[in-house]
């Protein structure tokens, strides 16, 4: 997480942030975090969650069910679909997810850091 508290007070500000959290007697047991974004091919709006976390002592107790409710909720008020990623790896999750009623499809995610889209930039301007 790259992330500082200075970030996240001007993340949590934005409109288009939700952060939901979990908590029990004023301690933090979990969260999900998502963000409202355009989608071009259904010509809508997503609520693309960026995460769902629960702490290891919280879990199994139905927390990450009741996170991920509560962000249907805010994307019912208009109709939105809701979506996320899970890593290939995590069966846990995707069985969790399978369980609520989630159609999981195959799919790879693309990620290009500044450092390297930086080289394929200056290799465009300079032909190679």
């Amino acid at each position: 997480m790259r992330a500082t508290p200075e970030d996240w007070g001007r993340l949590l500000r934005r409109d288009d942030v939700v952060v939901l959290l979990a908590e029990r007697d004023g301690h933090a047991l979990g969260y999900t975090s998502a963000v409202r974004r355009l989608h071009l091919w259904s010509g809508t709006d997503v609520l693309a969650v960026d995460d769902v976390y629960v702490r290891p002592g919280a879990r199994d107790q139905g927390l990450g069910r009741r996170l991920l409710v509560a962000a249907a909720r805010v994307a019912d008020a208009e109709g939105l679909t809701v979506t996320w990623g899970v890593a290939p790896g995590n069966h846990g999750a995707q069985r969790f997810y399978r369980r609520l009623g989630a159609t999981l499809r195959d799919t790879v995610v693309a990620r290009w850091e500044p450092a390297v889209y930086r080289r394929a930039i200056a290799g465009a301007e300079t032909g190679r």
